[in-house]
């Protein structure tokens, strides 16, 4: 039996997208960035699909690092948030995985570490994000401090991370860009800018390494595109189905605060699926779902475990009946801008009561943790 609600996983899409990578930046070596668990798409499940096709990948955590070498990945691993204490460093070491510096407190660690174990490091620049990494002006004392630290492995790679290339008309990537060029000048280490957004929007951010996220995907990271738009393809649709079919008179509300009033009578469905499954709480009435292929609109307030539609161009909808939520013919950057957010939430919180189903392995596969 077919689950209420599944997200529909296409490996294949995976690939495509990180050969789409490749094509805009011939020159660089990928890390793959499959933090948040993939972007709620299983990380040892991405991790395991792009081995061949990523040079590294990237993570946020030590702890999502070392779940992939326990999972028996070799590739080259930088944990994006490096190391807060000596026991992550330790574990950094032990499995050698590469850290991100970008404090203070990070080279005194480093300094006083015993052994003769090195780690690679990536040095990470602060040149407008103001997030993580140094300064334009604390930066060569770091570089020197790191340059001379008998656990760091030479030399030190580079990095920066950009704040709005999704905004091709804001000046501000080239300032970062420039900033960090002109910071590392000399320096010897492989160097790191270009997100997602910089790798298809900004030349100039392409250096040794590219760190594409969302487009990977198969999601634009432009608010003004899809992925398919830019030549991804999307790697997850979500889906359920009709549990009820009922009709409605003219004046009828529908859901909790009774705020939607049908103008005319019509016909609703109720779908399997809400918030509790990752649906966005705050899609507005309209927001299209599709039935049987069909778009319908959204109304009502999404609950915990359903949605309604309004099924008025569907009459002969019944319980059962096939629902996209986001996917093919449906892109989820289209539910972002109905929810006034971002599609990196809507991908990544997708709950867990959501089954995962690889495309290809059947309707109702019995499918491992990932």
């Amino acid at each position: 039996m077919t689950p209420a609600a599944y997200a529909v996983l296409n490996l294949n899409a995976l690939k495509h997208n990180v050969q789409k990578v490749r094509d805009c930046a011939p020159g660089a070596k990928i890390m793959a960035v499959i933090k948040a668990n993939g972007y709620g798409h299983g990380m040892l499940r991405v991790a395991e699909t792009l081995a061949s096709a990523a040079d590294a990948f990237a993570v946020a955590r030590v702890q999502e690092g070392i779940r992939l070498r326990k999972a028996g990945l070799q590739n080259r691993i930088a944990v994006l948030e490096g190391f807060t204490c000596a026991e992550e460093l330790d574990d950094l070491l032990a499995y050698q995985l590469d850290a991100v510096v970008h404090t203070g407190s990070q080279l005194d660690l480093l300094e006083r570490h015993a052994g003769q174990a090195q780690i690679a490091v990536w040095l990470k620049l602060d040149t407008g994000m103001n997030r993580l990494g140094f300064n334009a002006k604390e930066f060569p004392e770091a570089h020197r401090r790191l340059s001379r630290c008998a656990s760091v492995r030479q030399p030190v790679n580079l990095m920066t991370h950009l704040a709005n290339a999704d905004d091709m008309q804001d000046p501000m990537t080239m300032t970062q860009i420039t900033l960090f060029e002109q910071t590392v000048a000399g320096a010897p280490g492989e160097r790191s800018i270009a997100n997602s957004a910089g790798i298809l929007g900004w030349q100039a951010a392409l250096t040794d390494w590219v760190r594409p996220g969302v487009m990977l995907y198969g999601i634009s990271p432009f608010p003004d595109s899809t992925g398919g738009q830019l030549g991804l393809q999307p790697v997850m649709g979500l889906h359920s189905r009709l549990i009820a079919v009922k009709p409605l008179a003219k004046g009828d509300s529908v859901g909790y605060g009774c705020r939607w009033v049908c103008g005319q009578d019509t016909t609703l469905g109720v779908v399997a699926i809400g918030y509790g499954d990752g649906y966005p709480r705050y899609a507005r009435p309209g927001t299209p779902v599709l039935v049987n292929g069909q778009r319908v609109p959204l109304i009502g307030r999404v609950s915990m475990d359903m949605i309604t539609v309004d099924l008025a161009s569907q009459p002969d909808a019944k319980p059962g009946d096939a629902v996209t939520l986001w996917g093919e013919g449906l892109a989820v950057e289209e539910i972002a801008l109905c929810s006034d957010t971002i599609p990196y939430t809507l991908v990544c919180g997708v709950t867990q009561r959501v089954r995962l189903v690889e495309a290809g392995a059947g309707d109702n596969p019995l499918l491992r943790t990932v």
